[in-house]
């Protein structure tokens, strides 16, 4: 038997719809209707709420025909699991990959990443962090509209070629990271409103009505995010979760979602036996997400590090429009390196107040850092990879500031060979108003940070998405070839030496020229120096540090005595060469 039930607090009647007809369902305490049932395995069914239409179900583990077709019986007990012994990489020495199931593969499909996880492996990743996969409307899409969220995205795949997926990782080694969206759903296929009150009415974001996480039934209503998160910890096997823009949580509870989320997430671990984690992203520089709940915070184990990307694609870049007018020297950079996080407490010219907190106890651990991922590329008018603009020996100077900086690092899909597939945003909405609306609205946010968003590539476009899908092909080019050899250099570089994990911040111990971009620290028995100018510059070497060098992305650079003569676009590790055992991860 079957055991079918749907929260509908404020209908009078709902049945079960099954293929061959309608059967109705009991009311229980607390707004619960149920109905024990025996159709085979993978019927298809829905609810009928006071005689209406019949609608899928919020709690679907499958859409077969879309989020605005009926949903479907899974059994995820059966399926043969392989890898209960796996235990993911710590995240002080982990490097997540980002990717997107849709534009990773020519198939933009589940079963179309399988064959890319070796290069994955070789690259050295250790954590692959999924874009969302829980269904939305149409074919395409970034996934951050979802509106079935316990369901996987149907042009994907089905919920056991997903698990097949996230076994294929766990054989190579590599763990998995579900992105989540709390914070609002999408705008089609969006059916929970008249199952219940899912919505605030007092709290709004920039989607619209903000989840009711802290009204009356507010209860239901955490349950049922909550709940949709430890499906794809529990019945996927994933290893964590990439919490988005938690900053627009409206949420006035004394106890946050976010603990409750941390309580629940913790519980799950302990009856599954292996360790899941948290991380979230945030624009609000919040140290407390990652402080204990012990301590006073909500337990989240990382946060993406904006700063760190802004500061260095400010000052590379020369671009000010946007939340970029906050950055754009080398002190900021400097800030990010030796703090953490530029702004926590200063002034910010762009918010036009006071922005972010300190935490004496922040450590890079805590933070994930990136040079480009899907927001800061996609967010971009056309859509345009760094690859489109800066030269591959600045990009390897990039890159290298990534792997040795004390933050948790992550890539985005391509960027490791310098893709030159643009990333921009696409979807596929059904309603022709809702496309229209989508497009002028994405003009319209593009001319508050760019000057070109008149050339913004048509988001509704199926050929938008189209662009977007990797070349796999580029790697037979010499030239993508070399920067994919940089990528996996640095990151057995920073696997080769325990100094270079993601620990605590510089402080001091870094330096700046403003006028001639550059920047020099120290880790460890290690001497870093990045110069992203076009010009060559001489600098004086920490007199203390050794000087042979370790990992450089050209040759052509000198050191006399205490100062190193640089070329344009020039990074450099200097140290002792081989590590000792006591430097060894």
């Amino acid at each position: 038997m079957t055991r079918f039930e749907v929260w509908a607090p404020r209908a009078r009647k709902v049945e079960l719809v099954l293929p061959d007809g309608r059967l109705g369902m009991r009311r229980g305490d607390g707004g619960w209707w149920r109905r024990e049932s025996a159709p085979p395995p993978g019927t298809d069914y829905a609810f009928s709420l006071d005689g209406g239409e019949p609608l899928p179900d919020p709690r679907s583990r499958c859409q077969p025909r879309g989020v605005l077709g009926f949903s479907r019986t899974v059994d995820a007990a059966r399926y043969d699991w392989s890898d209960l012994a796996f235990r993911p990489e710590e995240l002080s020495r982990a490097v997540f990959y980002e990717l997107h199931v849709g534009t990773f593969s020519a198939e933009g499909t589940f079963g179309g990443a399988i064959p890319h996880l070796d290069h994955l492996r070789e690259l050295g990743v250790t954590h692959v962090e999924l874009m969302p996969v829980a269904a939305f409307s149409g074919e395409r899409g970034w996934g951050y509209d979802g509106v079935a969220l316990w369901a996987p995205h149907t042009a994907y795949g089905t919920p056991d070629e997903l698990r097949d997926l996230v076994s294929a990782c766990h054989e190579r080694g590599l763990a998995v990271v579900f992105d989540v969206v709390h914070n609002h759903l999408g705008p089609e296929g969006n059916f929970l409103p008249r199952f219940g009150p899912y919505f605030s009415e007092r709290h709004q974001t920039a989607w619209g009505a903000a989840p009711n996480l802290d009204g009356p039934d507010s209860d239901e209503v955490r349950r049922f995010f909550i709940e949709s998160a430890l499906v794809w910890l529990r019945d996927y096997h994933g290893d964590g979760l990439r919490l988005d823009a938690v900053h627009a949580l409206a949420d006035t509870s004394p106890l946050p979602f976010l603990e409750e989320l941390r309580a629940a997430v913790d519980s799950l671990a302990l009856a599954v036996g292996r360790p899941l984690f948290l991380i979230a992203e945030s624009d609000a520089n919040d140290p407390r997400l990652v402080r204990p709940r012990h301590a006073g915070g909500s337990g989240v184990d990382a946060m993406w590090c904006d700063d760190f990307h802004h500061a260095l694609h400010a000052l590379v870049t020369g671009e000010r429009a946007g939340y970029y007018a906050d950055f754009g020297g080398c002190a900021e950079l400097v800030d990010a390196l030796a703090r953490g996080m530029v702004y926590a407490g200063r002034y910010s010219a762009y918010r036009r107040r006071r922005h972010g907190r300190a935490d004496p106890e922040l450590t890079g651990a805590k933070l994930v850092a990136f040079v480009q991922n899907h927001d800061q590329i996609g967010n971009r008018a056309r859509g345009d990879r760094l690859a489109a603009s800066l030269p591959p020996a600045r990009l390897r100077v990039l890159a290298g500031l990534l792997f040795t900086a004390p933050f948790v690092p992550l890539i985005f899909q391509g960027e490791e060979w310098g893709s030159a597939a643009p990333f921009p945003f696409f979807c596929d909405y059904r309603d022709a108003k809702l496309r229209d609306t989508v497009r002028s609205g994405r003009r319209q946010a593009l001319r508050a940070g760019s000057d070109d968003a008149e050339d913004a590539a048509d988001p509704c476009a199926r050929e938008t998405f189209l662009a977007a899908k990797l070349d796999w092909r580029e790697l037979l080019q010499a030239r993508h070839r070399e920067m994919l050899d940089w990528y996996r250099a640095l990151i057995a570089l920073r696997r080769r030496w325990r100094w270079l994990g993601a620990g605590r911040f510089l402080g001091p111990e870094v330096r700046c020229s403003e006028k001639a971009s550059w920047v020099t620290f120290v880790r460890g028995p290690l001497q870093v120096v990045a110069h992203f100018g076009p010009e060559p510059v001489s600098l004086a070497l920490d007199p203390s540090a050794p000087r042979t060098p370790v990992l450089a992305s050209r040759s052509d650079f000198r050191i006399e005595g205490d100062r190193i003569e640089l070329p344009a676009d020039t990074f450099a590790v200097l140290g002792p060469g081989l590590p000792a055992p006591s430097d060894r991860l």
